[in-house]
C-alpha cells in the first residue's frame, strides 16, 4: 500500500468546508464508495478501477482552528503489480499523477470553499477570562434574558457582518452586549448549529469561539437578564444553550491552565 498526504487550510468554517469538499468529490477517473462519513469532521471513501486488485482509498478530517478549517487528506492506493514491479511503478508513474491530481484538486476546492463562505452568517462568541491561574481563574457568563432560550447560559456574542472579521465582530459584539473593551486572545473552538442563521440554510452556520481578556470597563448586562463570573468547578451546573455546552472541556481546561 502506497500514500501520500495532503494539508490545506481552507478560509471557511467547518459546515462549508465538508459540504463543498463533499459536493466536489474526489480528483479520480473512478467512483468511489462512502465507508464512513461524520459531518463536518471526517469521511472515508474507497474503490478501484478493477475491484480491489488496484484499491484507492481517500480520507479527510476537518479541524477548526482560529484561521479557518485544516483540511488534512490521506490517499492510498495498491498498483495491483508485486514485489519491486509495483514500487516502480509507483515511483515512476502513479505517485506523479496522484500529487498533480490532488494539488489542482485542492486549489479549486480551498478557492470555492473561500467563496462560499461568504454566504454563510457565522456567530461569534467571546469567553472574557479574569484571573490569574492558580485555581482563580473565571468566565463571563452571561444569561438570555427573553425569546425561546430565555433563562439559559451562554458565552456573550453575536453574528459577525458582511466583510467583518471573526475577531473584529467579537470585539463589537462586547462593546454593544456588555459596554466593554475586550483582546482576543486565542481560539478555543467551533460548533455547528442546528438551525438557520439570518434566513441562512439551517446547519450551514457555526458558533466559533475565541478567550479574550478585558481592557477596560466592567461588564454590564445590557442586552442579558444576568451577567455571572464562574470558576471551572461551576460551569457544568448551569443550564446552557445546546450550541455552548460542547465547548466547555475546552474552556475548563483554557481557565486550569491559565
Amino acid at each position: 500500500m502506497y500514500r501520500l498526504r495532503f494539508t490545506t487550510v481552507v478560509a471557511a468554517p467547518l459546515t462549508v468546508a465538508f459540504d463543498v469538499a463533499r459536493a466536489l468529490g474526489r480528483p479520480w477517473p473512478f467512483p468511489l464508495e462512502e465507508v464512513e462519513s461524520v459531518r463536518p469532521v471526517s469521511d472515508r471513501y474507497a474503490g478501484g478501477p478493477d475491484s480491489g486488485r488496484r484499491r484507492v482509498t481517500h480520507a479527510r478530517t476537518f479541524t477548526a482552528t482560529g484561521a479557518g478549517t485544516v483540511v488534512e487528506e490521506e490517499v492510498s492506493w495498491e498498483t495491483g503489480l508485486p514485489g519491486p514491479l509495483g514500487g516502480l511503478v509507483d515511483r515512476a508513474v502513479l505517485r506523479r499523477r496522484v500529487l498533480r491530481a490532488m494539488r489542482r484538486h485542492l486549489d479549486g476546492y480551498a478557492a470555492l470553499a473561500a467563496v462560499r463562505a461568504l454566504d454563510v452568517v457565522q456567530v461569534v462568541g467571546a469567553a472574557i477570562v479574569r484571573g490569574d491561574g492558580a485555581g482563580g481563574s473565571e468566565v463571563l457568563v452571561a444569561q438570555r434574558g427573553s425569546g425561546a432560550l430565555a433563562g439559559l447560559w451562554e458565552f456573550p456574542g453575536g453574528k459577525v457582518e458582511p466583510g467583518e472579521g471573526h475577531e473584529a465582530a467579537l470585539v463589537r459584539e462586547c462593546a454593544e452586549e456588555l459596554g466593554v473593551a475586550v483582546v482576543p486572545q486565542a481560539f478555543v473552538g467551533e460548533v455547528p448549529l442546528d438551525g438557520a442563521v439570518a434566513g441562512g440554510a439551517p446547519g450551514a452556520s457555526t458558533l466559533r469561539v475565541w478567550w479574550a481578556r478585558l481592557a477596560g470597563g466592567e461588564p454590564v448586562a445590557h442586552e442579558h437578564r444576568e451577567l455571572r463570573w464562574v470558576r471551572a468547578a461551576d460551569l457544568e451546573a448551569l443550564d446552557w444553550i445546546a450550541a455552548d455546552r460542547p465547548l466547555l472541556p475546552a474552556v475548563r481546561a483554557l481557565l486550569a491552565r491559565l
